[in-house]
């Protein structure tokens, strides 16, 4: 009896063993990002089946979470790559000495202008504009013009029909809070949040509870403009069950109304799959994934290269002269605007 035991405990441990040399073994690539991360199947899969290896997607929370999660295990890397980061934390990640360097061959096919890291440390794979959305039947039906300007929504018309995010809780809510620094200035921004405040703005968390909960193009709520995408009219008109020739909403994207959110990737120092890593990182650019970008996450791909759908090229918009804050100068006074803009409109 005894000799059967001794058995069967070594066939146990030599089944550990081999579990274990064969996980070591195993061509796989993990990578870290935001829980709105998506990708096709089929991707990921032409990715898998090319270089023989697994994808695992760890998903980590929302942007600034993630990140976070990224920055405290920088010692032993849960990822190869991190996948997310755009250019409002973009000097904070750079700052934690977290990422290798890596020219991929796609990276010619990006315009200059998203090349923020000129080291490529982090390298653009997407970008789509934050601005305001209007609810169009509901301003024909009160017989109103929309907003064509960011500052018009303080006029006493528009009062109590704004939505917007808490930008310390929600990434859209702080690229709509750098708009208005960088439309009014850091000597004039707080005096544009305290007219909307008289103007019976609405706050909420996040993007979801505005858009899908106060919203009135896309909910039962009563307020018809919204922070949002300019790519949300090609997802509106997308996701309908009618088929639409026209998006139920519009964006404000004029003279400096919407602000420019960049995403970007970059591989971890340490990571256990370096070469693999290269190559999806090159796979990230490529056209194959670019052109899947639109309907998976609904922003632009980087690109240049790369087609845009149907639904996208009709009814996304891209502003020709989005508002800028250098990324260093965000990193520097991301909190400090945060908790003014805090004080002033949640006291």
């Amino acid at each position: 009896m005894k000799h059967v035991v001794k058995s069967i405990l070594m066939v146990g441990l030599l089944l550990v063993v081999m579990a274990q040399i064969a996980a070591a073994s195993e061509r796989k690539v993990v990578i870290m990002t935001h829980d709105s991360f998506n990708a096709s199947k089929e991707v990921i899969q032409k990715f898998e089946q090319q270089f023989d290896c697994r994808v695992d997607i760890l998903r980590s929370g929302d942007a600034g979470e993630a990140l976070n999660k990224a920055i405290l295990t920088k010692s032993r890397p849960l990822a190869d790559l991190f996948f997310g980061i755009d250019n409002t934390f973009l000097s904070r990640a750079l700052s934690q000495d977290m990422f290798v360097p890596y020219v991929s061959k796609e990276l010619e096919q990006i315009p200059d202008h998203l090349k923020l890291d000129p080291e490529f440390r982090l390298s653009p794979v997407d970008f789509g504009d934050v601005c305001l959305n209007y609810d169009i039947q509901w301003f024909k039906e009160q017989n109103l013009s929309p907003p064509m300007l960011l500052e018009d929504i303080l006029k006493t018309e528009y009062k109590g029909l704004t939505v917007v995010q808490n930008p310390a809780t929600s990434s859209p809510g702080l690229a709509f809070l750098l708009t208005t620094v960088s439309k009014f200035g850091e000597s004039g921004y707080l005096k544009f949040w305290n007219d909307l405040k008289r103007n019976d703005v609405a706050i909420t968390n996040g993007w979801k509870e505005a858009y899908w909960g106060q919203f009135s193009a896309a909910s039962e709520g009563s307020r018809p403009i919204v922070v949002s995408y300019a790519t949300s009219p090609a997802a509106e008109v997308f996701f309908s069950k009618e088929t639409l020739a026209q998006s139920p909403t519009a964006a404000v994207i004029g003279q400096g109304s919407a602000f420019r959110q960049i995403e970007f990737a970059g591989i971890l120092k340490g990571c256990q799959h370096l070469e693999l890593a290269k190559k999806f990182m090159d796979f990230l650019l490529s056209t194959d994934f670019q052109e899947d970008i639109p309907l998976q996450m609904f922003v632009f791909p980087a690109n240049s290269k790369a087609k845009l759908p149907e639904v996208f090229v009709k009814h996304s918009r891209i502003t020709q002269k989005p508002a800028s804050v250098p990324s260093d100068r965000i990193s520097s006074q991301r909190e400090h605007w945060i908790n003014q803009w805090t004080e002033l409109m949640l006291q």
